[in-house]
C-alpha cells in the first residue's frame, strides 16, 4: 500500500465529495454555455430583428472585448457578441469544463502545476505579436485557436478551484 494512512478518506466521504464536485461541475458548465451561448445569441437575434435581445447582450460583451467586425466571427452577416479570440477562449473552456472528468477525477483538488497556464499562453502571445511586430496578419483561425487552447487550459485549472470552493464553505457551514 503506497497511501499514508493520514491520506485515507472514507468511502462515505469520498462520495460525498465527487457527487459534491459533480454538482459544481453541473453548474459551472451551465454558465458557461450560458455565456458561449449568449455570443452567438446576438448576431442570431439582430437578424431576426430582436434588437431587444441583441442590443443588451452587445452592450454587456462590449465591457470585456472590443467586438471590431473584422476580427469577429460573423452569423449571417451580423458578427458575434465578441471577437475571435474571445469566442476561442470562451469556447475552449466550455470544452474543457466538458471533457475535464474524461481524463481527471471530478472531485480532485490538486491542480496541476502552474507551468501549463503559462504554456498556454505562448501561443496567443505569439499570434499576437507577430501581429503587432508586423511580421504576418492573424486570421479568425488563428485567434480562435490560440484562443482555445488558452480556455482549455484554463479549465482545468477552475474546475478543481470550484470544486475546492464548495468543499471549504460547506466545512465551514457544518462547524459553525
Amino acid at each position: 500500500m503506497t497511501e499514508l494512512a493520514e491520506s485515507y478518506i472514507p468511502q462515505g466521504i469520498a462520495k460525498h465529495f465527487r457527487s459534491q464536485a459533480y454538482k459544481v461541475w453541473g453548474v459551472a458548465m451551465a454558465v458557461v454555455f450560458v455565456w458561449v451561448f449568449a455570443t452567438i445569441l446576438a448576431p442570431i437575434a439582430q437578424e431576426n430583428g430582436w434588437i431587444s435581445v441583441s442590443s443588451p447582450i452587445y452592450k454587456f460583451f462590449s465591457y470585456i472585448c472590443h467586438q471590431k467586425p473584422e476580427r469577429s466571427l460573423h452569423f449571417d452577416g451580423h458578427p458575434l457578441a465578441v471577437c475571435s479570440r474571445c469566442f476561442g477562449v470562451y469556447f475552449g473552456l466550455f470544452a474543457g469544463m466538458a471533457v475535464y472528468p474524461l481524463w481527471r477525477r471530478i472531485e480532485e483538488i490538486e491542480p496541476l502545476a502552474r507551468i501549463w497556464l503559462f504554456l498556454s499562453l505562448i501561443p496567443i502571445g505569439i499570434d499576437w505579436s507577430l501581429t503587432m511586430f508586423g511580421i504576418w496578419e492573424n486570421t479568425h483561425v488563428s485567434r480562435f485557436v490560440t484562443g482555445l487552447i488558452l480556455g482549455v487550459a484554463c479549465a482545468t485549472f477552475i474546475v478543481p478551484a470550484l470544486v475546492e470552493i464548495k468543499r471549504n464553505v460547506s466545512a465551514k457551514r457544518r462547524t459553525a
